[in-house]
């Protein structure tokens, strides 16, 4: 059974202003379950996040999201048509007996 996408922020939502946003506005924010940020974070991967308040909630600086999602996109070599394999320099083998 399929799962249902993920939910997008309503473009008159205060999520899209805000500096800060929680787990669940940011998976929103980035389109992906809350789960998988949880994930991410359990594993050291996603973007930066922190705990804030005394009751160290995990927070995500919105700006923080949009330069982690440009370095996605710089490191995707479907984006970056520098890292593309069909724009390298055929490499020559070395001749063994040489």
């Amino acid at each position: 059974m399929f799962a249902p996408p993920p939910a997008v922020p309503d473009p008159a939502s205060p999520v899209r202003d805000a500096c800060f946003l929680n787990v669940k506005d940011a998976a929103a924010y980035l389109g992906i379950s809350p789960h998988t940020l949880y994930v991410w974070r359990h594993r050291r991967q996603g973007p930066p996040s922190f705990r804030m308040g005394p009751r160290g909630r995990v927070m995500y600086r919105r700006t923080a999201l949009d330069a982690w999602i440009h370095e996605q996109e710089r490191a995707d070599s479907r984006s970056n048509s520098a890292l593309s394999p069909l724009s390298a320099h055929p490499q020559r083998r070395r001749n063994p007996g040489a």
